[in-house]
């Protein structure tokens, strides 16, 4: 906090006591996923850019959301009252300085256009601000009534007169005043209606009744968008992946099929970084220059380091780290797997738990048995060392640099430096029996 006397600190209020009813769905609403987190984590993320402050209000029994929110602190609206009676359970947490009420069901409003309200909030004359839209279709959206660039009031479709419906400005239900005027409206806010609730659009009538100036920042549909159906959450998520596509090519990121790649709010991808059709990025990926991740692979909680190639169809799983110029090929799984630089694992394998020194070479079909029903188990495998294909590796097991390991071998136990190591079972042969054998096969079919 600053010591400037003219400072005044800002405060989010974000409502997340909403039930997931409309969507079927017993998690609580600002707990739907969006881009690989709930929605009120990117709410909060977004908010945290902007004020000095933030609190989140709760409903009762909604520990999950706490979790959440924290850092943040929460308070708990027992009743469900309506959503200005939901804002007042925050009173305590509004200060001296500025409050803006947001909602965890509206989580993709930008950290600009957030900055953009409580400029407006602050200008000269201007008691209380809030954010509109012109969406495509204003369907059964507030509209906004202005007079000479001020909102004189929110009127709803079903009480909006034809002239009303045809304004195109809508509500998006964001306010944003001087603490000590919001606190004052909201308890003045009444209850009479059909569903007996307290409504925080109120708050812009009681404003204008004291002759304050109202006045509407206008943002994009798509930033304002309200989700309360498993619909509008598709819509959001459309939207918000659209925009991370947008700012990752922006920033140098080579997508050939933008449309098919998902990406998290965290994904982080460098420049030169190439990603090709039906890429899925989860949560906590970072990707180094020059690195390719090739088409239908799927990736989460790992780093991929400069020049790495992936894929395609390799599913690299949390506390994994590829070095740099390192090969994962097509239907690999990785997961708490660190391969060091130029290690090659090119086909059909599983490596959990496991180290790779540089420049080793993992054959196709090997599997890491890293799993005893109980505990997981390390495999550590040295620089320069070749496996061959179809081995299984039987953990713990430490296998040396420069090693040899022959194809359709079980190892279990440790092997040294430049050592070579056969675990398979002896070949018996048999002449002609191959033959007499299928060929009883064969009558024994003929005769049923």
């Amino acid at each position: 906090m600053t010591s400037d006397p003219a400072f005044r600190p800002a405060t989010a209020v974000l409502l997340a006591a909403g039930l997931g009813t409309r969507m079927k769905s017993s998690r609580p609403k600002a707990l739907q996923h969006l881009a690989g987190g709930p929605m009120l984590a990117h709410l909060l993320r977004n908010a945290a850019e902007v004020f000095d402050r933030l609190v989140v209000v709760i409903g009762p029994e909604m520990a999950d959301v706490a979790e959440v929110a924290a850092p943040y602190p929460v308070v708990i609206q027992h009743e469900r009252l309506g959503t200005a009676h939901a804002a007042l359970q925050a009173g305590q947490w509004f200060g001296d300085g500025d409050v803006a009420v947001l909602y965890a069901d509206n989580p993709l409003i930008s950290a600009q256009t957030l900055t953009a309200l409580l400029d407006e909030r602050r200008k000269p004359d201007v008691g209380l601000a809030l954010l509109a839209m012109r969406p495509a279709d204003p369907a059964r959206y507030g509209r906004v009534v202005t007079n000479a660039g001020n909102v004189e009031r929110i009127v709803e479709w079903s009480d909006a007169t034809p002239e009303e419906r045809a304004i195109d400005l809508c509500n998006a239900g964001v306010l944003c005043a001087d603490a000590a005027d919001f606190r004052r409206w909201l308890e003045a806010v009444g209850n009479d209606n059909a569903k007996g609730e307290f409504y925080l659009t109120d708050v812009v009538d009681l404003a204008v009744a004291e002759h304050t100036q109202v006045r509407a920042v206008e943002a994009a549909e798509d930033e304002l968008r309200g989700v309360n159906s498993r619909s509008e959450l598709a819509q959001a998520e459309a939207a918000l992946q659209k925009r991370l596509r947008q700012n990752a090519m922006d920033n140098g990121v080579t997508l050939v099929a933008p449309e098919t790649v998902f990406l998290a709010t965290d994904t982080q991808l460098a420049a030169d970084v190439l990603v090709e059709p039906n890429v899925v990025f989860g949560p906590g990926v970072v990707v180094h220059e020059g690195a390719v991740i090739r088409a239908f692979s799927h990736l989460e909680g790992c780093e991929v380091h400069s020049g790495a190639v992936i894929g395609p169809y390799a599913r690299l799983r949390p506390e994994t780290t590829i070095g740099a110029s390192a090969r994962v090929g097509n239907f690999v799984e990785l997961k708490s797997a660190e391969l060091g630089a130029g290690v090659k694992v090119n086909h059909l394998s599983y490596i959990g738990n496991a180290q790779v020194g540089a420049h080793s070479n993992i054959g196709a079909g090997t599997i890491v048995c890293n799993y005893d029903g109980v505990f997981k188990h390390t495999t550590s495998i040295g620089k320069n060392t070749f496996v061959g294909s179809n081995s299984v590796l039987v953990a713990p097991v430490e296998i040396g640099d420069n090693a040899l390991i022959a194809a359709g071998s079980t190892i279990t136990n440790n092997v040294p430096q430049d050592a070579l190591a056969l675990g398979r079972a002896r070949q018996t042969t048999k002449p002609e029996r191959g033959k007499l054998f299928k060929d009883a096969l064969k009558a024994k079919k003929e005769n049923g």
